[in-house]
């Protein structure tokens, strides 16, 4: 890693855990100015198309997107595959994933065998979990998993630790029976446990760590782990061009193939996400994506290969665009979005709008459009006592509808360092309780599998009315699928009407969907109104 690139992760990296940093820059001083001086009217936008995302993304500040059409078909994955900027299933439906982060007690990995004190406590998941997350909406899990746990011990040739992935299976299973889709993240926050919060395991850490640290592990101290001399000088070494980079890089890709191969039958498990938030520059990421990819091609062709940019694009939301399609087929771009959450001020949060928060947005379209690949957005958040925290998050869902990303919450519980999450953790009792506010923040009506090409949809929280427009197709005879909160949330009685005609449909009280059959070539029109 050179120098430049080194001070300026170490800038970015500092800001992780704070919140009084300045605001964080958008595409480019046009972009910067238009999104300062944007207000959020609660008037509709007007339309922007993604050539002109792509052409001038200060657009995108006061212009609502249009989805693009495609002449693609779709690639040959399963259970999900890619077609354009859009997941598909088998049935040539779009398919939209709402997801949620979960860190999972005996998966994530922070605790030690030598007795130091384990970083944190790690909620357990239970079936109840997955239950619940399926309740609310979201129709797949995305599980961090650590190369710790996978492999702790430096062998020749390389072992696993059967108890470990079998623990990953269990979770993938209780996803499963509750309707969640699964997307595995090889995960690592600070490189490794040893000197940061999980990652890889001691004998991957190069040079040899100064000092092993242990726990308890609070915000404050992660934010001063991720920008340690130790923990860069790691990155440094795994991603860089010595050879003792190269060996662990290799090592790293045996590690994610033996898990590829244990779940490549899995029909929960969409795919592999190659790389948690990588301190590297482009072109070390896209070295590391495609080694990576390319071994878990070897023994998985079907699941998809998700990948990030550099964690940097985390502070200035937006990363440099591809200069050629992803090398891998089956590639889905997988950004974080969290804008103003760890680099603004206090005063842009209470001032924020929907403009302030799209450039992001609409510079995670240009460069999913750049890679030629759909786009996941596999985190994003904010603290559940966080300045207008409603806002923030309705906010961040009405445009992941507008550019029509799929997304995943960070996080379902936490009881450390911010106690992130839909739950608060009451020590005294052990017992997690959801809180009201983030759900109802959180409740929407959104298309799960759309029987067409989509050309838009939208939910209007006051109004309590959702519309989606889509190109039809002979091809596709299965029905649309729309989520639709409880009554608690939404409305106990709703109408589903089909270019204008009252359809029958019907809400499935353990998983909310409601079957809309729209179908045949030609443009359609489904809305869902609250009674």
């Amino acid at each position: 890693m050179k120098s430049p690139l080194r001070a300026a992760l170490t800038s970015a990296l500092a800001l992780f855990a704070s919140c009084t940093t300045p605001a964080v820059q958008s595409a480019d001083s046009a972009a910067d100015s238009a999104v300062d001086s944007a207000m959020d009217t609660g008037e509709p936008h007007d339309a922007i198309t993604a050539d002109a995302v792509e052409d001038s993304p200060s657009d995108a500040a006061s212009r609502r997107y249009v989805m693009p059409a495609c002449t693609q078909s779709a690639g040959p994955f399963a259970p999900l595959s890619t077609r354009c900027q859009h997941l598909v299933d088998a049935q040539g439906r779009v398919v939209v994933l709402r997801g949620i982060n979960a860190r999972v007690e005996g998966v994530f990995d922070v605790t030690f065998s030598d007795g130091r004190t384990a970083l944190q406590p790690i909620p357990a998941f239970e079936a109840s979990d997955a239950a619940r997350m399926r309740q609310l909406g979201f129709n797949f899990l995305r599980l961090p998993i650590n190369w710790s746990g996978i492999e702790p011990t430096n062998t020749t040739p390389p072992t696993y630790n059967d108890a470990y992935l079998a623990r990953v299976q269990a979770t993938v299973e209780l996803a499963r029976r509750a309707g969640l889709l699964v997307l595995i993240d090889f995960h690592q926050d600070a490189y490794s446990k040893e000197i940061g919060e999980d990652g890889a395991p001691l004998w991957a850490i190069r040079p040899a760590p100064e000092m092993l640290l242990q726990g308890p592990l609070t915000a404050d101290e992660l934010a001063r782990r991720r920008t340690a001399g130790q923990t860069l000088r790691a990155f440094e070494t795994f991603f860089g061009s010595s050879t003792e980079g190269a060996q662990l890089r290799t090592r790293f890709a045996q590690m994610t193939a033996e898990v590829a191969r244990r779940f490549r039958d899995d029909s929960a498990v969409i795919g592999y996400e190659l790389f948690n938030e990588p301190v590297a520059d482009d072109a070390q990421c896209l070295a590391l994506h495609t080694e990576v990819g390319a071994a878990i091609r070897a023994v998985d062709p079907r699941k998809l290969l998700v990948f990030e940019p550099p964690t940097i694009r985390n502070f200035l939301d937006r990363s440099t665009l591809a200069s050629a399609p992803f090398p891998l087929a089956g590639g889905v771009y997988a950004p974080h979005i969290y804008t103003l959450v760890f680099s603004g001020t206090d005063m842009q949060r209470q001032t924020f709008t929907i403009d302030t928060l799209r450039a992001s947005h609409a510079n995670a379209a240009r460069e999913a459009r750049s890679w030629g690949t759909p786009t996941i957005v596999t985190e994003w958040g904010y603290g559940p006592s966080g300045i207008r925290m409603e806002d923030y998050v309705a906010a961040q869902a009405d445009l992941q509808d507008e550019f029509g990303e799929s997304a995943a919450l960070w996080l379902w519980k936490e009881r450390s360092q911010g106690s992130w999450g839909l739950f608060d953790y009451d020590a005294a009792s052990g017992r997690w309780t959801e809180r009201p506010a983030y759900r109802r923040a959180l409740a929407r009506v959104y298309p799960e599998a759309i029987a067409g090409w989509p050309k838009t949809w939208r939910f209007d929280r006051r109004a309590r009315r959702f519309e989606l427009e889509y190109e039809g197709s002979a091809m596709v005879s299965a029905p649309n699928v729309l989520f639709v909160p409880a009554a608690e949330d939404f409305a106990a009685m709703f109408t589903v009407t089909c270019d204008g005609a009252t359809v029958s449909a019907t809400r499935n009280s353990e998983t909310g969907r409601v079957e809309v059959p729209c179908n045949g070539p030609g443009a359609h029109r489904v809305e869902l109104v609250a009674n």
